[in-house]
Formats: structure tokens, sequence, C-alpha cells
């Protein structure tokens, strides 16, 4: 599991295409009219299962006081705080009508608020959300829970750090993406390493159990040289994961991006040299790669789900806790109940008006098929794991997998003669050649792709 990666230029570069990150499957592209009564019988099935899962809760925190225009994220931008205090009203009414759903045994082991900047709230303001949150969910006190945030380092200090820590929060994301001066210019988040460091001291000083730094190649002006020395400082930093992802420039789909100019962008053979050089320097650092753009140092949870064989992969991304419905809470945040995807409103004003009417703001969603949830389970165990058991598939789903997945074989064939795959003893294994290729792997088993492959719907693998 924790074999190095293998960078492999060439076939980087053959396989380098667009596809899903496979956050769920189907993806959202497959979501389509869901209406609140489907949602509503979802979770009262979920509550009358022999053992019901546990919770986990995810609320989309939107504004941002400036853009940042490598921004692909739902966001509201301002510089007047007081027009967030009508989403915090709604979002508490959209809690309280989630909560009487849910039986109120079911503990919350797993909350994330995600954004935006969710400390773009004052401190009175995030007391308050998470009071609510605590009157009508079953806030769980167990030491494994795993409360989480992402945050700003320009919009927190040391005493923002001591409130969350207050509100019951244990894991902290801080966004960096490149501490090059000009870098920071060229995207508008200008951001120094003291405001960095601060946060970070502040979070391991408030015992904290993990400290999460994003990082983006790709950018504008950066070069390998430029970002070696970013990733230097990171590492000095010790953060216990690191996410390193790589910049899709689609400014046709993100308004913000058009401010980034083109003949800045690093070239194709740029991006390969700075991937390269990330995924050694953070090797010889003794991170350990999990997926996709993840990495963690060995101690870390996510490292020790992966070896247990619980990692699991959802809309935040890889997740310790496999086990849990997700209710997703706030303007365009999906949620997956019972197996079922629910997605709010997109837009402030739809969410707003469906929440003041007392409705849920449900509005499109999917129940997979039996087929689909055979696949996401191929895709989960392969994204999280990189290996699979045929076997064990054909146990628990009555079939012979092989015969199953007869064309994707074929596929399959291709990779293996490639190196990306071996087949031992009837076990799958992800070769390291093929970890940072796993995506691609992944979309063999990926029935709804031909439909969306083309368009621009998808980012490309590396």
């Amino acid at each position: 599991m924790n074999e190095a990666l293998v960078f492999d230029p060439e076939l980087i570069t053959r396989y380098d295409r667009a596809g899903p990150r496979y956050t769920s499957y189907p993806t959202a592209l497959q979501f389509s009219e869901l209406h609140e009564a489907e949602y509503q019988a979802w979770v009262q099935d979920s509550n009358e299962e022999p053992l019901p899962r546990p919770i986990s809760l995810y609320f989309h925190l939107p504004y941002c006081s400036r853009i940042c225009y490598y921004c692909a994220c739902t966001k509201i931008v301002t510089a007047n705080r007081a027009h967030a205090v009508p989403y915090l009203g709604h979002l508490k009414q959209e809690i309280a009508l989630q909560g009487r759903l849910f039986d109120r045994d079911r503990k919350v082991t797993q909350l994330h608020w995600g954004g935006g900047t969710p400390t773009f709230f004052n401190p009175e303001q995030m007391r308050d959300l998470m009071r609510t949150t605590a009157e009508h969910f079953h806030l769980s006190e167990e030491k494994n829970r795993e409360y989480s945030i992402e945050v700003d380092p320009r919009e927190a200090n040391e005493f923002t750090v001591g409130v969350l820590r207050e509100l019951g929060f244990n894991r902290i994301s801080l966004g960096v993406q490149d501490f090059d001066l000009e870098v920071q210019r060229a995207v508008n988040r200008v951001q120094s390493e003291e405001q960095t460091e601060q946060i970070l001291v502040a979070a391991r000083s408030n015992d904290f159990h993990s400290v999460s730094m994003d990082l983006i190649y790709g950018l504008p002006l950066q070069t390998l040289e430029s970002f070696m020395v970013t990733l230097d400082k990171v590492i000095a930093m010790a953060p216990d994961r690191l996410s390193v992802f790589n910049y899709a420039h689609l400014p046709t789909r993100f308004k913000s991006q058009k401010q980034i100019k083109t003949a800045e962008l690093p070239s194709v053979e740029e991006k390969l040299r700075i991937l390269q050089g990330t995924i050694e320097r953070l090797g010889e650092a003794g991170y350990v790669f999990i997926g996709m753009d993840h990495f963690a140092r060995p101690d870390d949870e996510l490292c020790k789900a992966q070896q247990r064989g619980s990692l699991h992969r959802n809309f935040q991304g890889y997740s310790t806790h496999a086990e849990c419905d997700l209710v997703g809470m706030g303007m365009s945040a999906i949620g997956s109940i019972g197996g079922n995807y629910a997605q709010n409103e997109r837009e402030a004003g739809a969410y707003s008006q469906a929440i003041g009417e007392g409705r849920l703001a449900v509005f499109r969603g999917l129940a997979p098929e039996p087929e689909d949830r055979l696949r996401r389970e191929v895709i989960t165990q392969l994204i999280c794991h990189f290996e699979l058991d045929p076997a064990a598939f054909e146990a628990r789903w009555k079939l012979d997998f092989w015969e199953h997945f007869s064309a994707e074989r074929v596929a399959l064939q291709e990779m293996m003669d490639d190196g990306l795959l071996s087949l031992t003893e009837g076990v799958i294994h992800v070769l390291p050649p093929g970890r940072l290729l796993v995506r691609n792997i992944c979309m063999v088993f990926d029935r709804h792709l031909p439909a969306h492959a083309a368009g621009g719907a998808y980012s490309r693998a590396i």
C-alpha cells in the first residue's frame, strides 16, 4: 500500500484525459429532479434500518470578502458582512427542518464547514450556528469524531482558532495554494507565510488533531523552481495532510478565471515537472500518497483508515468515516442518504425561497440503480485502496465478476500491458506507475462516462 509512486511522463501524457474525480458515483451530472417527499422517504428508510448509520453534516458557507481568480467553488463575494445575515438565518431554519427527520439517537460523528470562507462569520455567529446544530442533532462527544473546517489564514487569527476549538472542531484545513508573491498577485490571493504559520501554530497549541494544507500547481507564473521553494516552506511547517491540486483553467465555466492571463500559465511540460518534483520532495519528507491529490503522514488517520481498509471518498474528498449518512445543508450542498444523492438549490435566491417557505431546499438527486451501486463499490475500492478482489464481489453480489465486466476487462488488459495494473492470485493491484492515474482506471467502470466525456464537463486527470 505504501509503495513509492513511479512517475512515468510517457504514461501520464498518454493517459491524461478529462474525467470525474469520483467524489460520488454516478456523478452529479446524472442527477435529475428530486421531490422533497422522496428525500424524506430516504431518511425514514434510513432511520428504520436495524443498525442506523451515524450522521455526517456538511454546511456550505459560501461567503468570501474577496475573489481568488482560480476559484471554481460556489461562492458569494462581498465585503459587506451584513449581507450574509439572512443566509445564516435560513441555514438555521434548514438545520431545524433536517433535524426533525432524523432519529435523535443517531450521533453526528463527522461535521464539516466548507466554503467560501467559513471564518467570514464572526465568533458569535459561529457559536450561534453550532448551538442551533446541537439543538437539532445529537453531536457526538467521542474522541474519534471528526469535526473539520476550512480556514483562509487571511480571515482568521489565534483568537479565531481558539473559538473554533471551543466549538468542537478538531481538524483544520488551511488554504495556501502558493507562497510566491508574484503568483499570489496573479491570482489575487496575497497571503504571507507568517499569516499561514500563525494559524498552524495556533491550531497545534489548541490541540487540533490534524492540520491540512491545500496547494495548487499550474497557476500563472509558477515554475518548478518557484513551486519547490513553496513546497519546502510547507514541509518545514509539517502539516499532517497535504492536498496538491491541479489547476483546471476553465474560464468559460468560471467567470473569475477570465482574470487569469492564459499566456502566464505554465506549459504542460512544466506542470509535469512541478508534479514530479512535488511527488519526489514529499516522498523524501515521509509523506504517503493516499490517492488522487492527497498526501498524509504515516501516523495520520487517513493513512490508518487506508491500511484498515475503511477509507472512503465523498463530496469533501477522502474520509475516515465510510459508514455515515451525509446531510448537506446550505446552497448547492450535496448529501447522501442510504446511498442516494440529494443536492440543494444552487442559487442563493432559490435556496432562501425554499427554506423561507418552510420547505427543504433539495431540488435534484439520484437513487442509483443496483448496477450503479455495484460499480460505485468497485470504483470506491480502487480509488481508496488501489486494489480489488473480484472474489469478494462475487460473494457479495452473486455474480461472475469477469463475465459481468467482460467489456471492461479489455481496457484493463491494456492497462496491465502498460504496467498500470497487475493481476496476482486473482486480485487486481494498482501498481506504483498507475496510482497517479487511478482516476483513469476507475473510468473504465463508469458506464455513464461516454455521454459526458466531451464538452469540458470534467477536468483533466493530471
